[in-house]
């Protein structure tokens, strides 16, 4: 973080400085978690669900940490005011805190702030985005999938004055959200990945959905760029919600007939086509890359180390985006070539002494990101000859939707020919009972009421050979079993699953 004064931090998030604060005290890094705390930090005292942030200040203190953010005056052992910052509303407060530190940094230098949205993809991009940034200048992005009105300043906070690149991920909760952490950072790009189905109970329909991601190009300055799906057709709309200018990205299939069109009537800046895709034995995207004006553009081979054909969606997103921010194609494609996710169990491969391959990508699921990761499984098997299991847990948040869709999912299983079956928790088990009904049964699929369970199934079952993918929503634990079968137990004791789906998701 930027180095900032106490009086610096009150007036950035409009505090009081309790009389404890020493004169001149600064600090130059900031933490929700105490275990992080050193000299010159700033501990932020968040509530949570599960805890308050204020319980943890006596050990932020212990460790070092200079200034506390906090929603009300505390003391330590001896009965003396903690030095801090007292605001009404801490979250709020680092959002203001945020927005401070980005118009300093524009002051300071050359900065372009990229956003991304959308309703699965956003950590895979980010992390093929800062790969390919990272080749041209100091680059801050996200860890794992911090995304919301915590994570973004959490992000921010980790930047320097020299950084050239500073990348958001935007996830959100309700209409509004997007909003919100856009004019925290005010992008000069917005990526926007396509528009799910997931959530649809909670916004209220997909039409709010698409209303929350188009926030982030409705904020772009008219020299901006707007990098939109035009395989989506709500992503594709957002062309007309705003000033900035759009870029285009599609995986070329024929369905991508407008792009020279639109470059000529001016109304597109460039496009990103991967095109001529396939895949390896691994289901690894390869692909030609063009950049510039539709098909006319010289092709650059692509090789990914990505798992997924839908993964080529993302990757021609983060070039249009490098793209945007001034990189040229030649260094986009070369950073391209094999890079892999960077972040944790997303389709994250892990190939066993006993010639078992763990595919495990249950950091987050819905409907579009379960279909697209069982495609690939069903595909990995059909091009190797190799026996392969889905292992599924529940995907949360789906409102009314919940039956249908796990459904749905249990009928896709079927009828992409995957081997085996086993379903986790019963807040899945309609998948289980969709996957008999369509004509699955007796050894093809099992039903486990937790992960202990699970463990013991497939120890039973499992033979050198199998395929086996992990799909769950992060709360459903199934990323934990994933990590148990790859790697062995993390912890000793049971794992215990949820039936009820009250473990709250990644924001969308």
């Amino acid at each position: 973080m930027i180095e900032l004064t106490a009086t610096a931090v009150a007036e950035a998030t409009g505090g009081t400085l309790s009389a404890s604060v020493p004169s001149g005290a600064t600090v130059d890094s900031a933490t929700t978690d105490s275990r992080e705390a050193a000299a010159g930090t700033l501990f932020i005292a968040k509530p949570g669900e599960h805890a308050d942030g204020h319980d943890f200040i006596p050990a932020a203190r212990a460790a070092g940490a200079t200034l506390i953010l906090a929603e009300r005056q505390t003391t330590d052992a001896g009965g003396r005011p903690d030095p801090a910052v007292i605001v009404d509303d801490v979250v709020l407060a680092m959002g203001r805190l945020a927005r401070h530190i980005v118009q300093r940094i524009r002051e300071h230098s050359p900065t372009t702030v990229i956003g991304i949205t959308g309703s699965a993809g956003k950590t895979t991009t980010k992390d093929l985005l800062a790969t390919i940034l990272a080749t041209a200048g100091p680059t801050v992005a996200p860890q794992n999938s911090y995304n919301g009105e915590v994570g973004v300043p959490l992000t921010v906070f980790r930047a320097a004055l020299d950084t050239r690149y500073l990348v958001i991920e935007m996830g959100a909760d309700e209409v509004g959200n997007i909003a919100y952490l856009s004019s925290m950072v005010q992008p000069d790009i917005g990526v926007v990945l396509m528009v799910g189905s997931a959530h649809a109970g909670k916004f209220g329909g997909v039409e709010n959905i698409a209303r929350t991601k188009g926030e982030l190009v409705e904020s772009l300055p008219s020299e901006g760029y707007a990098v939109l799906n035009r395989d989506d057709a709500r992503v594709a709309a957002m062309a007309a919600r705003t000033r900035g200018r759009v870029v285009w990205f599609s995986v070329e299939d024929g369905s991508f007939p407008l792009v020279d069109a639109d470059l000529e009537a001016g109304t597109a800046a460039f496009s990103a086509l991967a095109g001529s895709l396939t895949t390896n034995a691994d289901e690894q995207p390869q692909f030609d890359l063009r950049l510039g004006a539709g098909t006319a553009a010289e092709p650059h081979p692509v090789a990914s180390g990505l798992i997924g054909r839908h993964h080529a969606s993302n990757i021609a997103a983060a070039a249009a985006a490098a793209a945007a921010a001034g990189l040229a194609v030649e260094g986009i494609a070369a950073a391209l070539n094999g890079a892999g996710a960077t972040s944790r169990r997303r389709m994250e491969r892990t190939d066993r002494p006993d010639g078992i391959t763990i595919i495990n990508d249950a950091y987050n699921a819905n409907p579009e990101s379960m279909r697209a990761a069982l495609q690939t499984l069903a595909m990995m098997g059909r091009s190797t000859g190799r026996r392969t299991w889905a292992v599924l847990g529940e995907m949360l948040e789906l409102g009314d939707a919940r039956i249908r869709e796990h459904t749905a999912i249990g009928t896709a299983v079927v009828r992409l020919n995957i081997n085996q079956l086993l379903v986790v928790g019963r807040g899945a088990r309609p998948l289980y009972t969709s996957a008999v009904n369509e004509g699955s049964w007796g050894d093809e699929v099992d039903f486990a009421e937790d992960l202990d369970a699970a463990v013991e199934l497939l120890r039973g079952k499992l033979a050198p050979g199998d395929i086996v993918l992990f799909k769950s929503s992060n709360g459903a634990g199934l990323g934990d079993l994933g990590d148990r079968l790859a790697h062995g137990p993390a912890s000793p004791g049971p794992m215990d699953v949820p039936t009820t789906g009250d473990r709250k998701e990644q924001s969308q």
